[in-house]
């Protein structure tokens, strides 16, 4: 247990240390400009004289001044003390119905998601199936689907929107879309290559057995893709939120995590924006350990666990 508690504490410690680092020089020129007019004495003095100056230059000259840039209501950087105390605040100091709350915001975040991705991952399933059983479709709709990932999200969200919002969808429904836009593509491809993995001597013995297609599937073809599969989910679920986080910022509902990160950076809280960041990895990283979870049980009922 130590060998393995230690590692990440030196790694936590190591992350934080650098955090609470790098805010002196992003913060520092804020910082001395109310030191000065607080009647401190900084060097050099006036702020145009500061202006062009380098921060580092400017964090060596004022070791005074450091803790100020950690206390800072709208940092550049907040410290990580601040992102936690906020992250308190806006999970467990605020009714889970509030629109202040992070668990209201994640909650709807979080529907989206789980719909895209369930969208996604059963449509990534099925077409795997298609294009290993049909060469047809592995010439055809592989390609596309290589190609649909290359148009970048944020230029495609707005039309999707749009396009769904003429039509009367609207709300969890255009978030979703994007989201399995998202997700289903990691699950194509692993998914293709977990049935492909079976080797020509296993697919040469069921065929001596007589089996059919169905059970060369059922017996070989999907137990073997199992690993791949739950590999490529994991991918698919990150994906999946970072689609629906992408869909709330043009969506204008003024709920979900997406929507508090814009809603931070139009009024400049960027303690607000690195919570809702937060926020959100901490639920991808429960999405990921769920499914880790459902892995290590089918694997091991499987024997491979």
């Amino acid at each position: 247990m130590k060998r393995l508690v230690f590692p990440v504490v030196v790694v936590v410690a190591a992350i934080l240390a650098f955090w609470y680092a790098a805010c002196v020089p992003m913060n520092i020129k804020f910082a001395l400009m109310t030191a000065e007019r607080q009647g401190a004495v900084v060097s050099p003095e006036g702020m145009i004289t500061r202006r062009d100056m380098s921060p580092f230059v400017l964090a060596a000259k004022n070791p005074a001044q450091w803790s100020d840039t950690w206390v800072q209501d709208k940092p550049r950087l907040p410290a990580p003390h601040q992102v936690v105390t906020e992250l308190w605040a806006q999970t467990m100091q605020v009714a889970p119905t509030s629109k202040r709350s992070l668990v209201f915001h994640g909650w709807i975040t979080l529907s989206a998601t789980l719909l895209g991705f369930a969208i996604g991952s059963g449509l990534g399933v099925l077409l795997a199936v298609g294009i290993v059983h049909s060469r047809a479709m592995d010439m055809s709709v592989m390609p596309w689907a290589i190609a649909s990932q290359t148009i970048p999200i944020l230029a495609i969200a707005p039309m999707i929107i749009v396009v769904l919002s003429s039509i009367g969808l609207q709300g969890l429904v255009p978030k979703a879309v994007i989201s399995a836009y998202l997700s289903f593509f990691p699950v194509v491809v692993g998914m293709v290559k977990g049935l492909r993995s079976p080797s020509p001597m296993d697919l040469d013995l069921v065929k001596t057995w007589s089996a059919t297609k169905a059970q060369t599937f059922w017996k070989l073809r999907l137990p073997a893709s199992a690993p791949y599969l739950f590999a490529s989910l994991k991918i698919g679920v990150a994906s999946s939120l970072v689609g629906t986080i992408v869909g709330e910022l043009p969506s204008g509902t003024g709920q979900g995590l997406g929507f508090r990160l814009l809603s931070g950076s139009y009024y400049g809280q960027t303690v607000q924006i690195w919570s809702a960041l937060f926020a959100t990895a901490i639920l991808a990283a429960c999405l990921v350990a769920i499914i880790g979870l459902m892995e290590r049980g089918v694997l091991k009922r499987m024997g491979l666990g």
